[in-house]
Protein backbone atom coordinates (compact mmCIF):
# COMPACT_ATOMS: atom_id res chain seq x y z
CA UNK A 1 0.00 0.00 0.00
CA UNK A 2 1.42 3.40 -0.99
CA UNK A 3 0.14 6.26 1.01
CA UNK A 4 0.27 10.19 1.18
CA UNK A 5 0.20 11.84 4.24
CA UNK A 6 -0.66 15.48 4.66
CA UNK A 7 1.00 17.17 7.23
CA UNK A 8 0.25 20.55 6.85
CA UNK A 9 -1.31 23.90 8.45
CA UNK A 10 -0.67 25.60 12.01
CA UNK A 11 -3.33 24.60 14.14
CA UNK A 12 -4.12 27.98 15.46
CA UNK A 13 -7.54 27.59 16.49
CA UNK A 14 -5.46 25.23 19.08
CA UNK A 15 -3.17 27.64 20.46
CA UNK A 16 -1.09 27.65 22.65
CA UNK A 17 0.10 24.36 21.87
CA UNK A 18 -0.05 24.76 18.29
CA UNK A 19 1.92 26.78 15.74
CA UNK A 20 3.45 27.12 12.41
CA UNK A 21 6.17 24.83 13.64
CA UNK A 22 4.37 22.83 16.43
CA UNK A 23 1.35 22.00 14.21
CA UNK A 24 -1.69 20.22 16.41
CA UNK A 25 -0.86 16.52 14.98
CA UNK A 26 2.88 17.12 17.25
CA UNK A 27 1.12 17.38 20.44
CA UNK A 28 1.25 14.54 22.60
CA UNK A 29 -1.97 14.43 24.34
CA UNK A 30 -2.86 10.92 23.76
CA UNK A 31 -1.98 7.69 25.98
CA UNK A 32 0.51 5.83 24.35
CA UNK A 33 1.04 2.06 24.14
CA UNK A 34 4.05 2.03 25.90
CA UNK A 35 2.72 4.72 28.75
CA UNK A 36 3.72 8.11 28.62
CA UNK A 37 1.49 10.22 25.84
CA UNK A 38 2.26 10.21 21.52
CA UNK A 39 0.47 12.93 18.73
CA UNK A 40 -1.73 12.27 16.41
CA UNK A 41 1.40 12.08 14.08
CA UNK A 42 2.32 9.43 15.42
CA UNK A 43 -0.97 7.51 16.15
CA UNK A 44 -1.73 7.74 12.77
CA UNK A 45 2.01 6.43 11.31
CA UNK A 46 1.93 3.52 14.05
CA UNK A 47 -1.71 3.07 12.54
CA UNK A 48 -0.91 2.29 9.42
CA UNK A 49 2.06 0.10 9.74
CA UNK A 50 0.11 -2.13 12.55
CA UNK A 51 -2.34 -2.78 9.75
CA UNK A 52 0.23 -2.71 6.71
CA UNK A 53 3.54 -3.34 7.93
CA UNK A 54 5.45 -2.96 4.70
CA UNK A 55 3.71 -0.04 3.74
CA UNK A 56 4.96 2.63 1.26
CA UNK A 57 4.21 5.94 3.86
CA UNK A 58 5.15 9.25 2.37
CA UNK A 59 4.77 12.49 4.18
CA UNK A 60 3.69 15.90 2.16
CA UNK A 61 4.81 18.24 4.46
CA UNK A 62 6.50 21.82 4.63
CA UNK A 63 10.15 21.90 5.59
CA UNK A 64 9.19 23.64 9.22
CA UNK A 65 7.82 20.79 10.36
CA UNK A 66 11.05 17.81 9.03
CA UNK A 67 12.76 18.54 12.63
CA UNK A 68 9.03 17.37 13.92
CA UNK A 69 8.25 14.56 12.23
CA UNK A 70 12.01 13.42 12.45
CA UNK A 71 11.71 13.17 15.95
CA UNK A 72 8.42 11.77 16.90
CA UNK A 73 8.76 8.98 13.99
CA UNK A 74 12.32 8.43 16.17
CA UNK A 75 10.06 8.06 19.33
CA UNK A 76 7.59 5.12 18.02
CA UNK A 77 10.13 3.61 14.77
CA UNK A 78 13.46 4.02 16.06
CA UNK A 79 15.85 3.75 12.92
CA UNK A 80 12.87 4.13 10.69
CA UNK A 81 13.67 7.53 8.18
CA UNK A 82 10.76 9.23 6.98
CA UNK A 83 9.87 9.50 3.36
CA UNK A 84 9.08 13.19 3.10
CA UNK A 85 8.07 15.14 0.19
CA UNK A 86 8.56 18.66 1.23
CA UNK A 87 6.71 21.90 0.18
CA UNK A 88 9.22 24.90 -0.49
CA UNK A 89 6.08 27.20 0.89
CA UNK A 90 2.45 26.20 1.49
CA UNK A 91 0.17 26.18 -2.00
CA UNK A 92 -2.46 24.15 -0.50
CA UNK A 93 -3.26 20.37 -1.12
CA UNK A 94 -3.63 20.33 -5.02
CA UNK A 95 -0.13 21.18 -5.63
CA UNK A 96 1.14 19.48 -2.36
CA UNK A 97 -0.42 15.87 -3.50
CA UNK A 98 0.53 16.76 -7.15
CA UNK A 99 4.37 17.41 -5.90
CA UNK A 100 4.15 14.06 -3.71
CA UNK A 101 2.42 12.52 -6.19
CA UNK A 102 5.58 12.96 -8.93
CA UNK A 103 8.14 12.74 -6.01
CA UNK A 104 6.45 8.85 -5.77
CA UNK A 105 7.17 8.29 -9.63
CA UNK A 106 10.82 9.69 -10.05
CA UNK A 107 12.40 9.44 -6.45
CA UNK A 108 10.35 6.55 -5.19
CA UNK A 109 10.10 4.94 -8.56
CA UNK A 110 6.25 3.81 -7.96
CA UNK A 111 4.75 2.55 -11.51
CA UNK A 112 2.09 4.84 -12.81
CA UNK A 113 -0.30 2.11 -12.89
CA UNK A 114 -0.07 1.14 -8.66
CA UNK A 115 -2.94 2.40 -6.18
CA UNK A 116 -2.26 5.78 -4.01
CA UNK A 117 -4.29 6.08 -0.95
CA UNK A 118 -3.96 9.87 0.87
CA UNK A 119 -5.23 11.16 3.77
CA UNK A 120 -4.80 13.59 6.82
CA UNK A 121 -2.36 13.08 9.65
CA UNK A 122 -4.68 14.38 12.45
CA UNK A 123 -7.82 12.39 12.52
CA UNK A 124 -9.06 10.47 15.41
CA UNK A 125 -9.57 6.92 14.29
CA UNK A 126 -9.51 3.59 15.54
CA UNK A 127 -8.00 0.48 13.81
CA UNK A 128 -11.12 -0.10 11.41
CA UNK A 129 -10.27 2.93 9.78
CA UNK A 130 -6.56 1.46 8.94
CA UNK A 131 -7.63 -1.42 7.56
CA UNK A 132 -10.52 0.57 5.52
CA UNK A 133 -7.38 2.11 4.28
CA UNK A 134 -6.42 -0.98 3.03
CA UNK A 135 -9.46 -1.46 1.28
CA UNK A 136 -9.66 1.90 -0.08
CA UNK A 137 -6.20 1.18 -1.75
CA UNK A 138 -7.58 -2.46 -3.01
CA UNK A 139 -10.49 -1.04 -4.51
CA UNK A 140 -8.66 1.53 -6.06
CA UNK A 141 -6.19 -1.03 -7.80
CA UNK A 142 -9.11 -2.54 -9.63
CA UNK A 143 -11.90 -0.19 -10.18
CA UNK A 144 -12.79 1.88 -13.10
CA UNK A 145 -13.40 4.61 -11.38
CA UNK A 146 -11.22 7.58 -11.77
CA UNK A 147 -10.96 8.81 -7.98
CA UNK A 148 -12.41 6.75 -5.27
CA UNK A 149 -12.95 8.90 -2.13
CA UNK A 150 -13.96 7.55 1.78
CA UNK A 151 -17.09 8.74 2.89
CA UNK A 152 -17.81 9.22 6.63
CA UNK A 153 -21.31 8.51 8.33
CA UNK A 154 -22.17 11.97 9.03
CA UNK A 155 -23.27 12.99 12.57
CA UNK A 156 -25.08 16.13 12.18
CA UNK A 157 -25.18 19.15 9.34
CA UNK A 158 -21.80 20.76 8.87
CA UNK A 159 -20.49 23.58 7.20
CA UNK A 160 -17.16 22.66 8.02
CA UNK A 161 -17.34 19.51 5.28
CA UNK A 162 -17.66 18.34 1.82
CA UNK A 163 -20.53 16.39 0.86
CA UNK A 164 -20.58 13.04 -1.12
CA UNK A 165 -23.88 12.28 -2.43
CA UNK A 166 -23.72 7.89 -3.49
CA UNK A 167 -26.39 6.81 -6.32
CA UNK A 168 -26.70 3.72 -3.44
CA UNK A 169 -26.69 3.03 -0.24
CA UNK A 170 -24.07 0.06 -0.29
CA UNK A 171 -20.61 -0.37 1.62
CA UNK A 172 -19.28 0.82 -2.36
CA UNK A 173 -21.48 2.93 -4.89
CA UNK A 174 -20.92 5.93 -7.57
CA UNK A 175 -21.03 9.18 -6.95
CA UNK A 176 -23.79 11.19 -8.20
CA UNK A 177 -22.58 14.81 -6.85
CA UNK A 178 -19.87 16.13 -4.84
CA UNK A 179 -20.56 19.40 -2.75
CA UNK A 180 -17.94 21.11 -1.03
CA UNK A 181 -18.80 22.85 2.21
CA UNK A 182 -22.36 24.16 1.68
CA UNK A 183 -24.44 26.27 4.49
CA UNK A 184 -25.49 23.86 6.98
CA UNK A 185 -29.51 24.35 5.72
CA UNK A 186 -28.38 22.63 2.38
CA UNK A 187 -25.88 20.38 4.27
CA UNK A 188 -29.28 19.10 6.17
CA UNK A 189 -30.74 18.66 2.76
CA UNK A 190 -27.51 16.83 1.28
CA UNK A 191 -27.94 13.83 4.70
CA UNK A 192 -31.98 13.78 4.17
CA UNK A 193 -30.52 12.31 0.42
CA UNK A 194 -28.20 10.07 2.12
CA UNK A 195 -24.65 12.24 1.66
CA UNK A 196 -21.55 11.77 3.35
CA UNK A 197 -18.92 13.80 5.01
CA UNK A 198 -15.61 14.36 2.61
CA UNK A 199 -13.35 13.20 5.46
CA UNK A 200 -10.21 14.51 2.68
CA UNK A 201 -9.38 10.80 2.11
CA UNK A 202 -9.59 9.03 -1.13
CA UNK A 203 -7.23 6.73 -3.97
CA UNK A 204 -6.42 6.62 -7.27
CA UNK A 205 -3.63 5.20 -9.71
CA UNK A 206 -0.71 7.41 -9.96
CA UNK A 207 -1.13 7.74 -13.57
CA UNK A 208 -4.22 9.53 -12.81
CA UNK A 209 -3.16 12.68 -10.55
CA UNK A 210 0.27 12.75 -13.02
CA UNK A 211 -1.99 13.42 -15.62
CA UNK A 212 -3.65 16.12 -13.66
CA UNK A 213 -0.62 17.48 -12.35
CA UNK A 214 0.54 17.90 -16.16
CA UNK A 215 -3.19 19.17 -17.62
CA UNK A 216 -3.62 21.85 -14.70
CA UNK A 217 -0.23 22.86 -13.38
CA UNK A 218 1.88 22.06 -15.95
CA UNK A 219 4.53 19.89 -14.98
CA UNK A 220 5.17 16.23 -15.12
CA UNK A 221 8.95 16.06 -13.30
CA UNK A 222 9.50 16.24 -9.54
CA UNK A 223 12.31 18.64 -9.59
CA UNK A 224 10.73 20.78 -11.97
CA UNK A 225 7.77 21.19 -10.36
CA UNK A 226 9.46 21.81 -6.69
CA UNK A 227 11.77 24.56 -8.24
CA UNK A 228 8.84 26.51 -9.56
CA UNK A 229 6.65 25.55 -6.95
CA UNK A 230 5.49 29.27 -5.08
CA UNK A 231 3.88 29.61 -8.61
CA UNK A 232 1.70 27.58 -8.60
CA UNK A 233 -2.12 28.43 -8.01
CA UNK A 234 -3.52 27.74 -4.39
CA UNK A 235 -5.95 25.64 -4.64
CA UNK A 236 -7.72 22.37 -2.87
CA UNK A 237 -7.84 19.18 -4.45
CA UNK A 238 -11.35 18.96 -3.87
CA UNK A 239 -11.82 22.32 -5.74
CA UNK A 240 -8.96 21.33 -8.67
CA UNK A 241 -10.00 17.92 -9.30
CA UNK A 242 -12.91 16.59 -6.99
CA UNK A 243 -15.82 18.65 -7.66
CA UNK A 244 -15.10 18.20 -11.58
CA UNK A 245 -14.51 14.63 -11.99
CA UNK A 246 -17.48 12.41 -13.13
CA UNK A 247 -16.18 9.14 -13.10
CA UNK A 248 -15.75 8.86 -8.84
CA UNK A 249 -16.58 6.10 -6.17
CA UNK A 250 -17.18 5.70 -2.24
CA UNK A 251 -16.13 3.58 0.06
CA UNK A 252 -19.05 4.10 3.31
CA UNK A 253 -17.05 4.36 6.43
CA UNK A 254 -19.48 3.78 9.45
CA UNK A 255 -16.43 3.71 12.34
CA UNK A 256 -15.41 6.13 15.12
CA UNK A 257 -13.72 9.60 13.19
CA UNK A 258 -13.02 12.42 14.61
CA UNK A 259 -12.01 16.00 13.11
CA UNK A 260 -9.82 17.42 16.43
CA UNK A 261 -9.77 20.82 14.91
CA UNK A 262 -10.61 22.94 17.95
CA UNK A 263 -10.22 22.18 21.95
CA UNK A 264 -14.05 21.70 21.71
CA UNK A 265 -13.41 18.61 19.78
CA UNK A 266 -10.62 17.71 20.81
CA UNK A 267 -11.18 17.58 24.80
CA UNK A 268 -14.22 14.99 23.38
CA UNK A 269 -11.00 12.74 22.71
CA UNK A 270 -9.00 12.93 25.60
CA UNK A 271 -8.53 10.17 28.14
CA UNK A 272 -8.01 12.43 30.99
CA UNK A 273 -8.81 15.81 32.10
CA UNK A 274 -5.69 16.60 32.89
CA UNK A 275 -2.74 16.63 31.28
CA UNK A 276 0.57 18.44 32.68
CA UNK A 277 0.82 19.83 36.02
CA UNK A 278 -2.77 20.56 37.03
CA UNK A 279 -5.31 20.02 39.81
CA UNK A 280 -9.60 20.05 39.36
CA UNK A 281 -11.56 20.96 42.35
CA UNK A 282 -14.91 18.80 42.76
CA UNK A 283 -16.74 22.35 41.89
CA UNK A 284 -15.36 21.77 38.31
CA UNK A 285 -17.34 20.10 35.62
CA UNK A 286 -16.24 19.11 32.42
CA UNK A 287 -13.16 21.17 32.71
CA UNK A 288 -10.07 20.26 31.06
CA UNK A 289 -6.32 21.26 31.41
CA UNK A 290 -3.07 20.73 29.20
CA UNK A 291 -0.27 21.99 30.65
CA UNK A 292 3.34 22.62 29.11
CA UNK A 293 4.50 24.78 31.97
CA UNK A 294 6.32 23.43 34.82
CA UNK A 295 3.98 25.58 37.23
CA UNK A 296 0.94 24.09 38.46
CA UNK A 297 -2.77 25.34 37.12
CA UNK A 298 -5.51 24.96 39.49
CA UNK A 299 -9.21 25.35 38.40
CA UNK A 300 -12.21 25.87 40.95
CA UNK A 301 -16.06 25.98 40.24
CA UNK A 302 -15.83 26.50 36.61
CA UNK A 303 -17.40 24.71 33.99
CA UNK A 304 -17.21 23.88 30.41
CA UNK A 305 -13.64 24.76 29.85
CA UNK A 306 -10.58 24.39 28.80
CA UNK A 307 -7.43 25.80 30.51
CA UNK A 308 -3.78 25.50 28.09
CA UNK A 309 -0.62 26.78 28.94
CA UNK A 310 2.39 26.59 26.76
CA UNK A 311 5.44 28.65 26.68
CA UNK A 312 3.78 30.69 24.03
CA UNK A 313 0.90 31.47 25.96
CA UNK A 314 -2.09 30.87 28.13
CA UNK A 315 -5.70 30.10 27.24
CA UNK A 316 -8.82 30.10 29.61
CA UNK A 317 -12.06 29.74 27.51
CA UNK A 318 -15.71 27.60 27.52
CA UNK A 319 -15.27 25.10 25.28
CA UNK A 320 -18.21 26.48 22.85
CA UNK A 321 -16.01 29.46 22.41
CA UNK A 322 -13.03 28.08 22.18
CA UNK A 323 -13.28 27.54 18.06
CA UNK A 324 -13.34 31.35 17.57
CA UNK A 325 -10.16 32.00 18.90
CA UNK A 326 -8.53 31.95 15.25
CA UNK A 327 -9.24 35.71 14.69
CA UNK A 328 -7.90 36.77 17.68
CA UNK A 329 -3.90 34.46 17.44
CA UNK A 330 -3.47 35.95 13.96
CA UNK A 331 -3.03 39.22 16.32
CA UNK A 332 -0.18 37.85 18.54
CA UNK A 333 3.28 38.28 17.82
CA UNK A 334 4.34 35.35 15.71
CA UNK A 335 7.85 34.32 17.57
CA UNK A 336 8.14 30.68 18.06
CA UNK A 337 8.75 30.25 21.78
CA UNK A 338 9.21 26.16 21.58
CA UNK A 339 9.94 24.16 18.76
CA UNK A 340 11.48 20.65 18.32
CA UNK A 341 14.50 20.60 16.58
CA UNK A 342 16.39 17.82 14.60
CA UNK A 343 18.91 17.50 17.70
CA UNK A 344 16.45 18.01 20.15
CA UNK A 345 14.05 21.02 21.17
CA UNK A 346 14.84 24.43 22.61
CA UNK A 347 12.15 26.78 24.75
CA UNK A 348 12.57 30.78 24.75
CA UNK A 349 12.70 31.56 28.96
CA UNK A 350 13.36 35.15 28.45
CA UNK A 351 12.99 38.16 25.78
CA UNK A 352 14.45 41.48 26.55
CA UNK A 353 15.41 44.26 23.50
CA UNK A 354 19.12 43.41 23.54
CA UNK A 355 19.25 39.43 24.71
CA UNK A 356 17.45 36.06 24.74
CA UNK A 357 17.53 33.13 26.95
CA UNK A 358 16.93 29.96 25.74
CA UNK A 359 16.87 26.35 27.55
CA UNK A 360 18.13 24.10 24.93
CA UNK A 361 18.06 19.94 24.90
CA UNK A 362 19.86 17.88 22.72
CA UNK A 363 19.19 14.24 22.56
CA UNK A 364 21.78 11.98 22.97
CA UNK A 365 24.49 11.21 19.57
CA UNK A 366 23.29 14.49 17.97
CA UNK A 367 24.70 17.61 17.93
CA UNK A 368 23.36 21.33 16.27
CA UNK A 369 24.77 22.54 12.66
CA UNK A 370 27.99 23.79 12.76
CA UNK A 371 27.31 27.46 12.06
CA UNK A 372 28.21 31.47 12.65
CA UNK A 373 26.10 34.34 13.60
CA UNK A 374 27.15 37.63 12.47
CA UNK A 375 25.22 40.04 14.40
CA UNK A 376 25.26 38.65 18.20
CA UNK A 377 27.26 36.87 20.77
CA UNK A 378 26.61 33.64 22.27
CA UNK A 379 26.91 32.22 26.04
CA UNK A 380 26.30 28.40 26.86
CA UNK A 381 25.90 27.65 30.18
CA UNK A 382 25.67 23.59 30.60
CA UNK A 383 23.46 22.21 33.58
CA UNK A 384 22.83 18.49 32.91
CA UNK A 385 24.71 15.80 30.67
CA UNK A 386 28.33 15.90 28.90
CA UNK A 387 28.88 16.96 25.52
CA UNK A 388 31.69 17.97 23.18
CA UNK A 389 32.19 21.54 22.09
CA UNK A 390 33.77 22.32 18.95
CA UNK A 391 34.49 26.69 19.10
CA UNK A 392 36.41 27.97 15.48
CA UNK A 393 38.27 24.08 15.20
CA UNK A 394 38.74 23.71 18.85
CA UNK A 395 37.17 20.89 20.30
CA UNK A 396 36.75 19.95 24.21
CA UNK A 397 34.33 18.53 26.62
CA UNK A 398 32.18 20.40 29.10
CA UNK A 399 29.64 19.17 31.84
CA UNK A 400 27.36 21.28 34.65
CA UNK A 401 28.68 24.32 35.68
CA UNK A 402 31.01 24.70 32.67
CA UNK A 403 30.42 28.11 30.01
CA UNK A 404 31.28 28.72 26.52
CA UNK A 405 31.78 31.92 25.37
CA UNK A 406 30.59 32.43 21.48
CA UNK A 407 31.43 35.98 20.06
CA UNK A 408 30.02 37.16 16.77
CA UNK A 409 31.23 35.27 13.84
CA UNK A 410 32.81 32.12 15.35
CA UNK A 411 32.12 28.78 14.33
CA UNK A 412 30.38 26.53 16.71
CA UNK A 413 28.50 23.75 17.40
CA UNK A 414 28.09 21.18 20.22
CA UNK A 415 27.38 17.21 20.32
CA UNK A 416 25.92 15.56 23.10
CA UNK A 417 27.55 12.52 24.93
CA UNK A 418 24.84 12.00 26.96
CA UNK A 419 21.18 13.86 27.10
CA UNK A 420 22.65 17.39 26.94
CA UNK A 421 20.94 20.43 28.73
CA UNK A 422 22.36 24.21 28.35
CA UNK A 423 20.86 27.33 28.62
CA UNK A 424 21.96 29.67 25.86
CA UNK A 425 21.94 33.39 25.96
CA UNK A 426 21.70 35.53 22.85
CA UNK A 427 23.31 39.22 23.25
CA UNK A 428 22.77 41.80 20.20
CA UNK A 429 20.99 44.95 19.36
CA UNK A 430 19.56 43.18 16.20
CA UNK A 431 18.94 38.97 17.15
CA UNK A 432 17.32 37.58 14.38
CA UNK A 433 16.52 33.84 13.89
CA UNK A 434 17.48 33.88 10.36
CA UNK A 435 21.10 35.33 11.32
CA UNK A 436 22.77 32.02 11.02
CA UNK A 437 25.37 30.60 8.69
CA UNK A 438 25.74 27.05 8.24
CA UNK A 439 29.05 25.03 7.34
CA UNK A 440 30.03 21.71 6.47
Amino acid sequence: MNVILLSGGSGKRLWPLSNDVRSKQFMRIFKGKRGGYESMFQRMYRGIREVCPDANITIATSKSQVSGINNQLAEVFPGEEANLSIEPCRRDTFPAIALASLYLKDVCGIRPDEPIVVCPVDPYVERDYFEALKKLSDIAGKSESNLVLMGIEPSYPSAKYGYIIPDEKEDISRVSEFKEKPDEKTAEGYIQRGALWNGGVFAYRLEYVLEKAKELLGYDDYSGFRKDYSEAEKISFDYAVVEKEKDISVLRFKGLWKDLGTWNTLTEAMEENVIGSGVLSDSCENVHIVNNLDIPIFCMGIKDAVVSASPDGILVSDKHQSSYIKPYVDKFDDRVMFAEKSWGSYRVIDAEDESLTIKVTLNEGHKMYYHSHERRDESWNVILGRGKVLLDGKEWEVGPGDVVQIPAGAKHTITALSELQLIEVQFGKDIDVNDKIKYD
